[in-house]
């Protein structure tokens, strides 16, 4: 464990992606330009100097600790090449709305470069509050360093992550920072929702419903995705009322992702989700394939209401036993309705506006992609 700050020199970049080249230089496509692991691929490519620089500009120690959390470092402050960087999908958005607006995607840069420092903020605070170990199958930043610290690290990329969009050029800053902080304003409410959703009952007056966890789901997981895709649309100069379409079709995609996030929490595998089987129940969380399997009624139901309003302890057996009976009472079937739903709620959302063809398939194809985890 880290406990004192270690690192005395910038952040060193993370070895560049494949495909990405130097300024001027012919760039080579890859092989799988235009899928969604293609359209990701560029975009990371194209932000990771900037982020990189962003994370540079932080104390040393913030430093550390964010490019930790990034996978860019081990805990010691020293490159990790086995570390996971996750996919970028964020950055991906913001690229792709500023290009469906006919806009370069380099004018979404600061835009994506904020939404990816506030995504790792809400990690670091979420790992904290959700007393969760583990972050991509190594120590989340608060059994790295500490719980201080790593509220501290998440509190500085929270503050340049505001600076950068209000740095931003082209006339848009305002615009954006407005997009930006109502994201945020949104993302704190739904969290303060998932927390409170904790110490309600699952059943009777008090339990908590499907839509109202579709709604706090909006607000914590959509809202970021959200304000993803539109602050790249109003960096690139778009009308109100496309990037509000924009925002739409990315608060949709926010509630497929947390649907299919709910279903690996249960089901996942732990060699793909970082976490042990059945994780979310044994944490008596309420997510969607509980709170629909509840809602649906049956013998399953019952005996699912009837085990987890009991004053057992969910333990590994008691966990597997909720699973099954989730399963029976159709929570998995349903949570996947509801994802598939939510995304072809997002392709339409994208046929509100006037946007350029070529950046409109790549969104369906990252759309898509989304729900192409294992379920």
């Amino acid at each position: 464990m880290s406990a004192l700050p270690t690192q005395t020199s910038p952040v060193r970049p993370p070895a560049a992606s494949p495909g990405a080249t130097a300024p001027g230089t012919p760039r080579t496509p890859p092989a799988h330009e235009g899928t969604a692991a293609g359209v990701l691929e560029r975009c990371r490519a194209l932000i990771r100097p900037a982020l990189v620089e962003a994370v540079g500009r932080l104390h040393p120690w913030t430093g550390e600790m964010a490019a930790y959390a990034l996978g860019w470092t081990d805990a010691a402050g020293h490159p990790d090449p086995g570390g996971s960087e996750g996919k970028g999908v964020r950055q991906a958005l913001a690229v792709l709305g500023a290009e469906s607006v006919g806009a370069d995607g380099a004018d979404a840069v600061p835009g994506a470069v904020a939404v990816e420092l506030v995504h790792t903020f809400s990690l670091l605070h979420d790992d904290i509050m959700d007393a969760d170990a583990l972050r991509r199958q190594r120590p989340a930043v608060w059994k790295a360093y500490g719980t201080g610290p790593a509220v501290l690290a998440g509190d500085a990329l929270l503050a340049q992550a505001v600076g950068i969009v209000a740095e931003a050029g082209g006339g848009h800053a305002a615009a954006a920072v407005r997009c930006l902080s109502g994201a945020l304003n949104a993302l704190v409410s739904g969290q303060a929702e998932d927390l409170r959703f904790e110490h309600r009952p699952w059943s009777g007056p008090g339990a908590v419903g499907p839509e109202e966890y579709r709604s706090m789901a909006a607000h914590k997981t959509g809202a970021l995705l959200g304000c993803a895709i539109a602050l790249g649309a109003v960096l690139g100069g778009a009308p109100d009322g496309t990037a509000r379409a924009l925002e739409r079709a990315g608060r949709h995609l926010g509630l497929a992702f947390q649907a299919v996030d709910d279903v690996l929490g249960i089901w996942g595998d732990p060699a793909v989700t970082g976490k042990p089987v059945h994780a979310d129940l044994r944490r008596g969380k309420k997510t969607y394939p509980v709170l629909a399997a509840l809602a649906g009624g049956g013998g399953a139901a019952r005996e699912l209401e009837a085990l987890l309003g009991s004053a057992l302890p969910i333990d590994d057996e008691t966990a597997a036993l909720a699973a099954r009976l989730v399963e029976e009472a159709g929570g998995r079937r349903a949570t996947r309705e509801e994802a598939l739903r939510q995304r072809d709620l997002a392709h339409g959302a994208l046929r509100e506006s006037p946007l350029t063809p070529a950046a409109v398939r790549e969104l369906d194809a990252l759309f898509t992609h989304v729900l192409d985890r294992t379920w």
